[in-house]
C-alpha cells in the first residue's frame, strides 16, 4: 500500500505526467522510461503504482474520454479544461484498479483531492441510469458489448451502494464545512494629551455687491421663428400639388400592349450577353442646363477654353505651311497594337493550359502517394499488434512484483506512530519559543511609537505659535508712479493707458482703409468672372454641337468582329491535358478506397473541378472584355482625331 499522507501527491504527479504527453511526438514505451528516470526519487511502490496509472490512462483513453467529455458537458460546466487529467485518472482507478486497491484505499486517495469536484464527478459517474445505458452503448463501440458489460459494467454496479456511501460522506463534509476565524487583541485607541488652542478672532464680514439688473428676456424667444411657418406652408403646397399630378396621371393614363414576361426578356439579354459582348460609351444625354459655378471653376474653365484656342490656332497654321496627315502612322500603329494584343492572348490562352496539365499531374501523383501510404499503414498496424502483446505480458509480470512489494510497506506502516508522537511534542517547544519573542517585539514597538507620538504634539505646539503671530497683508498702490527699476522706458499705468488709446485709433483708422481697398477689388473682380462667364457660354453651346454630331457617327459605325486566337503551343498542351485527364480516370476506376475515404475525395475532386471551370470561364470572359475594349478603344481614339479636324476651324473662327 502507499502511504496516507501521500496520495495527493501521486496524483499530482500523475496529472503532471499526462499534461506532458503528446501521442503524436512520443510513444508509450518511450513515454513511461522518461517518467520512471524522474521519479526516481519515490520508492518502489509509490513508482510501481504511478508507472500503472499512467499507463492505464493512456491504453484506455478512448473509454476515459467518453464519461470525461460527457461530465463536462453535463454537470461540471463550470470546471476549468486543465483539470481533465484529474478527472480521467480518478475515472481509471474506480473502473480498473478498484477491485485491487479496494474501497478503503481508494476513499483515501478521494478524500486527499478537492471534496466538491470529487463528489460531483463521483455522482455522475456512479449513477445506474448512466452505467446501464449510454455508457455501456459507447463503450460497446470500442470493445465487445458482452465483454464490456461482464468486465467492467457489473463490477461497477456491485460497487455502487458502497461507493454511494462514500458519496454521502463527501456531501456531509461540504454541509458541516466551517472556517475558524482567529481572534486577536484588539488595539485600544487614546486620546491625544494636547493643549487647547485660542479661540481665534471673527472676522468682519465683507460687503455683499449689488448686480446691475439685467435685461429682460425678449418674447421672440418663446415664439416659433417666421422661417419654419413658411416652410410649412411650402410643404403642405408642394404636397397638394403632387396630389393633382397624381390625379391627372391616374385619369389620363396610356393604353400599353401586352409585352412578354419580363423574365423571358431577361434570360434572352443573358444570353446574347455571354455569347457576345462589346465595350460601349455610356450614352449621355446633351443637354443646356445651367450650373452655378464659383469663381474658381469659372477661371479655371476659362484657361481651359484660352489654352485649346491657341492649340487649334497652331494646329491650323501648320496645316496652312504644309504639314503631313498622320493616317498613315495611326493606321500602322493600329496594324502593331492588334498584333502585340494576339501575341498577348495566346501567352495568356498558354500560361493558362500549363496550369490545367500541372494541376492533372499533381492529381496522379497524390493518387500514387496515397496506395504507397496506404501499404506503410497496413505494415505499422501489424507491427503496433506485436508490441502490445509483449507490453501485455511485461505489465502482468510487474503487476505481480507491485503486489509482493505493497504487503512488505504495509508492515513498515505501523512503527510510524511512535514517530509522529515525538514529532509533534518537539513542534509544540518551538511554538512556544516563538510566541515569547513576538510578545517582547510587540512591546517594544510599543515604547517606539509612544517616543515619536510625543516629539511630534510638540512640534505641532510650536507651528501653532508661529501662525498666531500677526502679518501687514495690504499695500498702497499710485497709478502716476512708474516701477522704479532704472530702466529708460519706464511709464506708469497712467501713461500707459493713453498710449494704448492711441494705438487703438490709428489701428481703426488703417482698417477703414483696408475696407476701401477690398470693396474696389472686390467690383474688379466679379466684373472679370462676368467676362469670362460669357466666353464660357459660348464655347460651351459649340463643343456641345460637335459633341452631337461625333455621337451619331459613333451609331452608324459597324462593330468588330472577333478573331479567334490559336498556336501550335496551345494545341500541344491541349492533347497532352485530354490525355492526362483519361490516365487519372483510368486510375480512379482501378483503385478501390473505403466507402468515406472515397466520399472525401470525390468531394474535394469535384469542388476542385468546380473550382477550375470558374477560373476557365472568369479567364474567357476577361479575354473578351479585354480583347473588345481594346478594339473599341482604338476606333474611339480615330473617330475623335477625325472629329477635332472637321470641327477645329469652326471653333477658331468663333
Amino acid at each position: 500500500m502507499v502511504k496516507m499522507v501521500s496520495h495527493g501527491k501521486h496524483i499530482a504527479i500523475i496529472i503532471q505526467q499526462l499534461d506532458k504527453f503528446n501521442p503524436e511526438i512520443q510513444s508509450m514505451e518511450d513515454f513511461l522510461n522518461e517518467s520512471a528516470k524522474m521519479l526516481k526519487t519515490l520508492n518502489v511502490t509509490e513508482q510501481e503504482f504511478v508507472l500503472d496509472t499512467l499507463a492505464g490512462c493512456i491504453k484506455y483513453k478512448s473509454l476515459l474520454d467518453v464519461v470525461v467529455n460527457a461530465f463536462f458537458v453535463r454537470d461540471g460546466r463550470y470546471y476549468l479544461i486543465p483539470e481533465r487529467n484529474l478527472y480521467i485518472a480518478i475515472c481509471y482507478l474506480a473502473t480498473f484498479q478498484l477491485e485491487e486497491l479496494g474501497l478503503r484505499h481508494f476513499s483515501r486517495i478521494v478524500k486527499s483531492l478537492d471534496t466538491a469536484k470529487m463528489q460531483k464527478f463521483l455522482r455522475f459517474f456512479f449513477n445506474p441510469l448512466y452505467l446501464n445505458t449510454w455508457i455501456k452503448d459507447e463503450w460497446s463501440r470500442f470493445y465487445d458489448a458482452l465483454y464490456v458489460k461482464e468486465n467492467w459494467i457489473d463490477p461497477l454496479l456491485r460497487w455502487q451502494p458502497r461507493v454511494q456511501q462514500l458519496i454521502e460522506q463527501l456531501t456531509d463534509k461540504l454541509s458541516n464545512h466551517t472556517t475558524t476565524v482567529k481572534t486577536s487583541t484588539v488595539t485600544q485607541p487614546k486620546e491625544f494629551n494636547l493643549t487647547v488652542a485660542k479661540p481665534r478672532a471673527i472676522p468682519i464680514p465683507l460687503p455683499i455687491p449689488v448686480l446691475e439688473k439685467g435685461l429682460p428676456v425678449p418674447p421672440s424667444t418663446y415664439k416659433p421663428p417666421k422661417e419654419k411657418r413658411q416652410l410649412e406652408q411650402i410643404r403642405t403646397q408642394n404636397r397638394r400639388k403632387a396630389e393633382d399630378l397624381l390625379l391627372k396621371a391616374n385619369a389620363d393614363r396610356f393604353k400599353c400592349a401586352i409585352m412578354k414576361s419580363e423574365k423571358a426578356e431577361n434570360t434572352q439579354y443573358e444570353d446574347s450577353m455571354k455569347s457576345k459582348f462589346q465595350a460601349q460609351k455610356v450614352q449621355r444625354k446633351i443637354d443646356n442646363i445651367p450650373i452655378k459655378l464659383n469663381a474658381a471653376a469659372i477661371l479655371r474653365e476659362g484657361a481651359l477654353y484660352q489654352r485649346k484656342m491657341e492649340q487649334e490656332l497652331k494646329r491650323i497654321e501648320n496645316l496652312l505651311q504644309g504639314a503631313g496627315d498622320p493616317s498613315e502612322f495611326l493606321e500602322w500603329q493600329k496594324q502593331m497594337r492588334d498584333k502585340d494584343l494576339e501575341e498577348q492572348l495566346a501567352e495568356i490562352e498558354y500560361r493558362r493550359l500549363q496550369g490545367k496539365l500541372s494541376y492533372e499531374e499533381a492529381v496522379l501523383a497524390h493518387q500514387n502517394v496515397v496506395q504507397e501510404n496506404k501499404k506503410k499503414a497496413d505494415l505499422m498496424r501489424e507491427e503496433k499488434a506485436d508490441l502490445m502483446h509483449q507490453y501485455e505480458e511485461k505489465r502482468l509480470q510487474e503487476q505481480q512484483e507491485v503486489r509482493e512489494l505493497v504487503e512488505q510497506v504495509i508492515e513498515g506502516h505501523k512503527n510510524a506512530k511512535e514517530a509522529k508522537i515525538k514529532l509533534q511534542k518537539y513542534k509544540q517547544e518551538i511554538v512556544q519559543k516563538v510566541c515569547e519573542e513576538k510578545e517582547e517585539l510587540r512591546r517594544q514597538a510599543l515604547e517606539e511609537d509612544e517616543e515619536k507620538l510625543r516629539k511630534r504634539s510638540e512640534l505641532i505646539q510650536q507651528i501653532r505659535l508661529i501662525g498666531s503671530l500677526p502679518s501687514i497683508r495690504h499695500k498702497f498702490v499710485d497709478l502716476t508712479e512708474t516701477g522704479g527699476h532704472g530702466l529708460t522706458c519706464e511709464m506708469s499705468i497712467v501713461e500707459l493707458r493713453e498710449r494704448l488709446a492711441l494705438l487703438k485709433e490709428e489701428q481703426k483708422a488703417a482698417e477703414e482703409e483696408k475696407r476701401d481697398q477690398i470693396i474696389h477689388e472686390k467690383q474688379a473682380k466679379e466684373q472679370l468672372l462676368l467676362d469670362k462667364l460669357d466666353q464660357i457660354l459660348v464655347f460651351r453651346a459649340e463643343l456641345s454641337r460637335a459633341a452631337a454630331l461625333k455621337q451619331e457617327e459613333e451609331k452608324r459605325k459597324p462593330q468588330a468582329a472577333e478573331r479567334p486566337v490559336k498556336d501550335e503551343r496551345i494545341l500541344n498542351l491541349q492533347k497532352k491535358i485530354v490525355e492526362k485527364k483519361m490516365e487519372r480516370k483510368k486510375q480512379e476506376g482501378l483503385s478501390k478506397i473505403t466507402p468515406q475515404k472515397s466520399s472525401i475525395a470525390s468531394r474535394k475532386d469535384t469542388f476542385q473541378r468546380n473550382h477550375w471551370n470558374e477560373l476557365e470561364d472568369s479567364r474567357e470572359r476577361q479575354f473578351k472584355i479585354f480583347q473588345h475594349g481594346f478594339m473599341a478603344r482604338e476606333t474611339a481614339q480615330r473617330m475623335s482625331a477625325y472629329e477635332e479636324a472637321r470641327s477645329g476651324a469652326k471653333v477658331c473662327a468663333l
